[in-house]
């Protein structure tokens, strides 16, 4: 005689986009073909001008339910609707995706099947290497680490063949990235005064904090569509939400005295070498992040644990 099995949870996906109607077409091909059907697909368009809303209002496979921001709120504002949604929705978990990748039909199913608060899915591109990203390590204790990642996924492990099935990650993309209902309701949603850049990283900061393992599954696999560049301008816009948000995890999460005092010392840094490389458009940038971030230092009210 068996005893009762646990009941089925359901689950949200969660999509941010952006003026990228193909791809997004691409993702939700992958989602319908899903061997475990999602309970929605929460999609946040950010204001495309685009043929998005055509490709969202004739998808008829699929349980949507859209939201059309009026502006371009990045992902961090996108994924922050996205998410409380999900958590107002009711729903058991929350999948967060972004538009430029492809999930293979069992990566929910492999999901799903792990009984775990947080996990993540595994990034391959389109020619099958491993570009998953997900700091092994994300130090935010010693001051003398410029860069606190210092080990990824795709640096520890040659494929996704190596790894076994579950590996512990210190953050996350959400491009990928599952919560359970309570990890939400513990510890809030995405901040979106980010706008683009380390509100994942920041958000998988606190789940630790709240004493949530995260786990990337190594048979959860997404395709990513795109080539993987994690090089930016930084002398352009870009530039200085990748300094400001920087700045900010490091000034709410730093472990000690020294570690938040870094992003004074990389300001002064940048400024100094300015002449030899950036010049005054980046010096400029990280003069802006160094004062805004100063702000920043708490959670935005809105990203706050719900009541």
């Amino acid at each position: 005689m068996t005893g009762p099995t646990a009941p089925r949870e359901s689950v949200a996906v969660v999509v941010v986009t952006f003026n990228r109607a193909d791809l997004l077409t691409r993702l939700l091909d992958g989602l319908a073909a899903q061997t475990w059907r999602p309970d929605a697909v929460i999609v946040v368009d950010n204001a495309s001008t685009d043929h998005t809303r055509e490709v969202l209002e004739t998808r008829t496979d699929l349980p949507l339910h859209v939201t059309w921001s009026e502006d371009n709120l990045g992902g961090a504002g996108g994924f922050h609707l996205g998410v409380r949604a999900a958590y107002d929705g009711g729903w058991d978990r929350v999948w967060l995706v972004d538009d430029d990748v492809v999930p293979a039909p069992d990566c929910l199913e492999h999901l799903m099947a792990v009984d775990e608060d947080c996990l993540t899915s595994v990034r391959e591109d389109l020619s099958g290497t491993l570009v998953e990203k997900a700091a092994i390590d994300f130090d935010l204790h010693n001051p003398l680490a410029i860069r606190p990642k210092r080990s990824a996924v795709d640096t520890v492990y040659p494929d996704r063949a190596s790894m076994p099935g579950l590996v512990e990650v210190h953050n996350v993309a959400f491009e990928g990235f599952m919560a359970r209902r309570r990890v939400v309701q513990e510890i809030g949603f995405p901040d979106p005064s980010f706008f683009i850049f380390y509100d994942d990283a920041e958000y998988a900061v606190r789940a630790r904090r709240a004493g949530h393992r995260i786990w990337a599954v190594r048979d959860a696999l997404l395709v990513r569509q795109l080539d993987f560049n994690q090089q930016h301008d930084l002398a352009g816009w870009k530039g200085f939400f990748m300094y400001r948000n920087l700045f900010v995890v490091h000034l709410r999460h730093g472990e000690n005295a020294l570690v938040r005092l870094k992003p004074w010392l990389i300001t002064a840094v940048v400024v100094l070498l300015s002449p030899l490389r950036g010049g005054r458009a980046e010096a400029s940038n990280v003069i802006r992040a160094m004062a805004s971030a100063r702000g920043m230092r708490r959670l935005t009210e809105s990203a706050a644990p719900p009541r």
